[in-house]
């Protein structure tokens, strides 16, 4: 008898021992998600803001047929300003906010996923993912979150081209697109994002993380400073946006189609639309200089911003 209760007794500790591991797990992978969602959220509306009167500006210049350059860029601005007020240069940035907070949420927890998913199926657990596996972790984190977050994408680009008088608010340009142009509208150019973020998400958390893990490697310091982050993150901005920015015009002008006047189409033919009225280079890469002054400034906030909340956030758990 006292053998049976000591054999049982030993049974439900080695129990609770196989189990205890297995839900400590679990909750840590929970918080990892967490930290990844609250981290990537506060990393996009940081950066979005930051370089919001930019981004507006480059917007214009894509859904219309006026020639882009820097002294025409900085006029705009300034008259959007002396017309329409300082807080204009943000108009959009609502809608911005309203699909960036999730959507960068989204495609920061999903990629430390797919890094987390793909290392264990490449045998690397905890290491630097080799070259190709962290190229298709950066891809398929933005298509995730692309494909999840889409629509509010496209109500942005709606209020960042229309006077105020159009859209009062983001339910208005839902309601006003459901009602006058149908429901299908709202995913119309879904298919140019979705090819245009598998080059630009997977390069740029590609290039983010292998020049981090290139530092580790030859600097002899585990974690680089903010500044050096900053910079990794204005090279990966610059690589990802130049090789996918031609998508981002067609996209542009196919979301915007209902409202500037351009005839809605499929992409080939706004490729060819744009080539034939703009010039192949002019046209598809209008505004592309303006991106290399914003796009490295808002994915250098953004990853840097997203890291160090991670460390923050780990230290405060512990």
């Amino acid at each position: 008898m006292g053998n049976g209760v000591k054999e049982g007794a030993v049974r439900l500790h080695e129990d609770a021992e196989a189990v205890l591991p297995s839900a400590v797990s679990s909750k840590s992978d929970h918080r990892q998600v967490l930290n990844s969602l609250l981290s990537g959220a506060v990393a996009g509306a940081l950066a979005k803001t930051a370089v919001a009167p930019l981004d507006r500006t480059k917007i214009i210049f894509q859904v219309s047929s006026k020639r882009f350059s820097a002294k025409e860029a900085f006029r705009l601005l300034y008259f959007t300003y002396l017309h329409e007020g300082f807080l204009s240069l943000w108009r959009g940035n609502s809608a911005t906010m309203v699909r960036v907070v999730p959507y960068a949420a989204i495609q920061f927890s999903a990629h430390e996923e797919y890094k987390r998913v793909l290392g264990r199926y490449y045998g690397f657990r905890g290491e630097a993912l080799p070259p190709w596996p962290r190229l298709l972790a950066g891809a398929l984190a933005g298509t995730t979150a692309a494909s999840l977050t889409y629509p509010l994408d496209l109500v942005r680009a709606r209020m960042a081209v229309t006077p105020k008088e159009m859209y009062s608010n983001i339910f208005h340009v839902f309601i006003r697109i459901s009602r006058e142009e149908g429901l299908k509208t709202l995913y119309h150019g879904f298919t140019p994002t979705v090819l245009g973020v598998i080059p630009y998400a997977g390069l740029s958390f590609f290039t983010y993380e292998t020049l981090k893990s290139l530092h580790r490697e030859y600097s002899g310091h585990r974690q680089p400073y903010p500044f050096e982050r900053m910079i990794f993150g204005a090279c990966a901005g610059l690589i990802g946006q130049s090789a996918s920015y031609p998508l981002d015009v067609v996209r542009r002008r196919m979301q915007t189609a209902g409202v500037t006047g351009h005839p809605r189409a499929s992409i080939a033919c706004t490729l060819r639309t744009i080539v034939r009225e703009e010039g192949a280079v002019r046209g598809l890469y209008k505004g592309l200089s303006m991106n290399w002054l914003k796009g490295p400034i808002a994915v250098g906030i953004s990853f840097t911003t997203f890291d160090l909340m991670q460390i923050l956030l780990r230290r405060l758990q512990s």
